[in-house]
């Protein structure tokens, strides 16, 4: 590159670099990997040094990474800077640290070299022993976020120690065991929540939640790794503090090895390397410390970085292997997985012989076929994934892959969503999402059958009574069965559930299209096709364009709808419902009038005599349409005590606000 051209690079590395920033530290996601993160950090840093006068204040290299933010509590003054580490990646410049520090602070310096914890900082401040004030590290060297409330139920924090301290302030990195970090994914895609990317991201979000009660359930752990100031006490080293922390009742990093010279560093960070595959949480590197606490202030701090310490930050493992067969996977949700299957690789310190492929493009833009040698390596050093293929090893029978028409574990009808790259199972008795649809068809939304709750569903799973939705509507012919055995309680418990369940065969049909799990079919969609096509058949029977004609239903939801009953397996379904007596027909109730047609109306705080359901329900027998959220859209607020933040917006963006009475007034009712 020429100067004009490597100057563009520089501002464009400085621009990506920020975005990338914000991602990791204040959305708690990011884009890249942090190998590729590392990569461009390391160019920019190359840039600046060769042209120190284009260096930009707002270059990653002059700041610490992170904002205060006001996502959970108020914003507390840093009493200590809570600064970032520069980032080393050879031998090379491990070695000119460590003989650095050793000719300006003495030949008897020593080291600590321990994990690198890849979570978020956080300080712990005690006043008399006692937990007083939790801080995450927010911009570094000014303010932090309190996240007191969120802290306190993590397991690893100790809100009294165990010896008398005056004041004592620690750091510490918030992080998320692998297994924590599974079971939180598992239900956020149970429950259609988002799901997180990896660990730390899951932990960072965690620890922000408004509510405490999500933290705690959540299991976050904490490693502490330094004292950051103290009264009444006094150490000579990093590692009496260490003791002196054990003695107290705190939880500090794990591994870590004193070291004299820089070969015993480089075999520190070679030891840690092997482990960090076998360890039950993630790490991204090795930390190399100054062990001795009266000579840190030698070697100064820039304005980002610690000056007595570094992170030594390990490159990604790659093997190739060669792909023998791809797997695929039915989740809860109906999503089907791709994942890849080769000859066992050692990576990290574990054995490899799977890798997610993610979904179809993913496997189209890689060009993977079956019988190819691929290039596998460790996202975040834990996460299997194909980062190529070796094009030059390609044997002449590679076979390319394709997606099957039919579910894997039903056989039903498998479609890709549109603009989307995954695939759904379309069949609603689908054993591998049975839990999930059935509890979705239960619930309050849907079919709302009271005492068939989630571990009640389970038990009926496990012991064959439920092996599809329409199961549910035999139970009654089990009742001894269910008596006898004990599964679900005593008689009272079986015959309140049996008589929930017969009470719910003549509900109203847009409560049971609701529960089907339809892909973008909620209540107020099936409500929709309902009134306006007169019951499940008709919905059924219907083409696409008749199904996008109706309010609120798009050509998307229309085609997912269509899709749904066209499958034999979902035929077959609504076949058994009929038998069983379950109702498809609404009943005819004319409109009270039309006064309301082409209005749309938000329900806020409570009302003198309707309720919310009262009211929408009064809003939409005028031709009124009822939403969730407040817009420009919104024609009227009806409003009532406590109204809230709708009201705020409501008055904000200049809706007009109605109480109960001007809502009957507007309808024309004398009030």
């Amino acid at each position: 590159m020429n100067d004009t051209e490597l100057k563009a690079r520089y501002a464009q590395l400085v621009e990506l670099l920020a975005k990338y920033s914000r991602q990791y530290y204040d959305e708690n996601e990011s884009e890249i990997s942090d190998a590729e993160y590392d990569a461009m950090v390391r160019q920019l840093k190359e840039i600046e040094a060769a042209h120190k006068d284009w260096i930009l204040p707002e270059s990653p290299t002059q700041h610490v990474g992170g904002t205060a933010m006001r996502q959970v509590g108020k914003m507390v003054a840093h009493r200590v800077p809570m600064l970032s580490m520069q980032d080393l990646f050879t031998r090379e410049a491990v070695d000119d640290f460590v003989n650095g520090a050793q000719e300006k602070l003495g030949a008897d310096t020593t080291f600590l070299v321990e994990t690198k914890i890849d979570g978020l900082s956080m300080s712990l401040r005690y006043e008399n022993g006692l937990l007083t004030t939790a801080l995450t590290r927010g911009d570094g060297r000014l303010n932090g976020e309190d996240v007191t409330p969120n802290a306190r139920v993590i397991d690893d924090v100790v809100e009294q120690l165990t010896l008398p301290v005056e004041y004592l302030e620690v750091r510490g990195e918030v992080y998320m065991e692998r297994s924590a970090f599974e079971a939180v994914n598992a239900y956020q895609e149970n429950h259609k929540g988002k799901v997180f990317a990896n660990p730390r991201n899951c932990a960072a979000g965690t620890l922000r939640q408004m509510d405490k009660r999500v933290t705690k359930n959540r299991h976050l752990s904490l490693f502490i790794f330094n004292v950051q100031d103290a009264k009444g006490m006094d150490f000579t080293t990093h590692l009496e503090a260490y003791d002196f922390l054990h003695r107290a009742g705190i939880k500090t990093i794990e591994h870590y090895y004193l070291c004299h010279n820089a070969e015993e560093v480089w075999q520190a960070i070679e030891k840690i390397g092997e482990m960090r595959g076998q360890l039950p949480y993630d790490i991204d590197g090795a930390v190399i410390k100054v062990n001795e606490l009266h000579k840190r202030h030698l070697l100064p701090d820039s304005a980002k970085n610690s000056g007595f310490q570094v992170a030594y930050k390990y490159g990604a493992e790659e093997k190739e292997a060669v792909l023998r067969h791809i797997e695929l996977s039915v989740g809860r949700t109906g999503r089907i997985t791709p994942t890849a299957v080769f000859d066992t690789v050692h990576l990290c310190g574990t054995q490899v012989s799977r890798a997610t492929l993610h979904n179809e493009d993913y496997i189209r833009d890689l060009d993977i076929r079956l019988g190819d040698t691929v290039v596998v390596y460790k996202s975040g050093e834990i996460i299997p994934r194909i980062k190529q293929v070796n094009l030059a090893k390609r044997p002449a029978d590679a076979r390319e892959f394709r997606f099957p028409a039919y579910c894997p574990a039903c056989g039903a009808r498998v479609v890709r969503q549109p603009d989307s790259a995954d695939y759904l199972c379309m069949g609603a008795n689908c054993p591998a999402q049975l839990e999930r649809h059935i509890i979705n068809f239960v619930c309050r939304d849907a079919m709302d059958i009271k005492g068939l709750g989630e571990s009640t569903i389970q038990v009926l799973i496990r012991q064959g009574y439920l092996k599809g939705i329409a199961d549910i509507f035999t139970l009654q012919e089990h009742r001894q069965e269910l008596l006898d055995s004990g599964l679900i309680g005593k008689e009272k418990t079986v015959d309140n559930l049996l008589n929930a369940i017969e009470a719910k065969k003549s509900e109203d049909p847009q409560k049971l299209l609701a529960g089907l799990g339809i892909p973008n079919i909620g209540k107020a969609s099936a409500k929709q096709l309902v009134q306006t096509l007169g019951g499940v058949d008709a919905i059924a029977a219907a083409s696409v364009e008749e199904l996008a004609a109706v309010r609120d239903v798009g050509e998307l939801t229309a085609q997912s709808v269509h899709d749904f009953f066209a499958d034999p397996a979902n035929q077959e379904l609504l076949a058994r419902l009929k038998a069983a007596g379950v109702n498809m027909q609404a009943a005819h109730t004319a409109p009270v009038s039309g006064v309301f047609e082409g209005l749309t109306f938000v329900i806020t705080g409570t009302l003198p005599t309707m309720g919310r359901t009262q009211a929408a329900e009064y809003i939409e027998a005028r031709g009124g349409r009822v939403s969730g959220s407040v817009s420009k859209k919104t024609n009227y607020l009806v409003a009532g005590e406590a109204a809230g933040s709708k009201l705020d917006k409501a008055t904000a963006l200049g809706v007009p606000v109605l109480d109960e009475d001007a809502l009957k007034e507007l309808a024309g009712e004398e009030v």
